[in-house]
């Protein structure tokens, strides 16, 4: 049921700016019926009675919790396995060999950001399970997949590993799913040990820094760019440039495409698809 509440334009600014602050998500002047739809429980359940209820609340002390439950509802967690096939094909066919063969005794690490409920970083290794599967002996150091998202809600989902048939039958092919995972009592069906041990999950939120998380060789960052400004883009990107080793590559959405930062990276055309390799 949902718990209607008033919105004035100033609230709607007022909250728009606090998300944006907090996570980079900019909403459109028109996406007044998303906030109403997605914090109606929250609302409902602070007894907020307008949106200006809930952001003074908000700038409160100690209100780490409730801008948590905020955030997750206002993150999109749309995602498919092996969305646009594309990218895999690339890592299959074309990254995976040049990486092995480059640095055959060191591991492979490769960053899912922004990585929902874990269709992505899964799907990434079961493609290394292949590819090792028809190149025995390679990437003997052994892989890392670090899985990340601001969404705590939907990290916990990713970590379970456990998805509905509606879920799987979203890209993954048959084949694939008496592969790589395990029907459950209850017509679940569970990522396999073997797949799920490669990633580890972890919240990142990519207005934030994460020179910590070290150097990887790829970074999958897919369909989250769309919902930042131009500027924030453009320093996420420059920021993942940081987290790539020299000659490593960044993988975009379909609809996503990198400009202004030809300094740092190059566009390669894989036909189809783009990558972009970092300088």
């Amino acid at each position: 049921m949902t718990h209607a509440f008033s919105i004035t334009t100033e609230d709607f600014r007022q909250f728009s700016k606090f998300l944006e602050e907090s996570c980079g998500i900019l909403l459109a002047e028109h996406k007044q019926y998303l906030v109403q739809s997605r914090l109606s429980k929250i609302m409902r359940e602070q007894a907020c009675g307008s949106l200006k209820d809930l952001v003074d609340r908000l700038k409160r002390p100690g209100g780490n919790a409730l801008k948590e439950n905020v955030i997750n509802a206002m993150t999109t967690n749309e995602t498919l396995w092996f969305r646009d096939i594309h990218p895999y094909d690339i890592l299959a066919k074309r990254l995976l060999p040049e990486i092995a063969a480059e640095r055959k005794f060191q591991k492979l690490r490769i960053w899912s950001a922004a990585c929902s409920t874990g269709q992505e970083p899964y799907s990434i290794s079961m493609v290394i399970d292949e590819f090792k599967r028809s190149n025995p002996g390679l990437f003997s150091s052994g892989e890392e997949i670090l899985a990340t998202d601001i969404s705590t809600q939907v990290l916990d989902q990713a970590k379970r590993g456990e998805y509905e048939m509606l879920a799987l039958s979203r890209g993954l092919s048959q084949e694939r799913l008496k592969k790589y995972f395990n029907s459950s009592a209850d017509g679940s069906w569970q990522v396999q040990q073997g797949i799920k041990s490669r990633v580890r999950f972890q919240s990142i939120n990519l207005l934030g820094q994460y020179g910590a998380l070290g150097q990887f060789d790829i970074i999958f960052c897919r369909n989250v760019l769309i919902y930042f400004s131009s500027d924030v883009k453009l320093e996420i990107l420059r920021k993942m440039r940081r987290q790539l080793r020299p000659g490593g590559y960044l993988l975009l959405g379909a609809s996503e495409s990198l400009s202004g930062l030809s300094d740092i990276y190059k566009m390669i055309h894989c036909r189809p698809g783009i990558i972009y390799q970092a300088i």
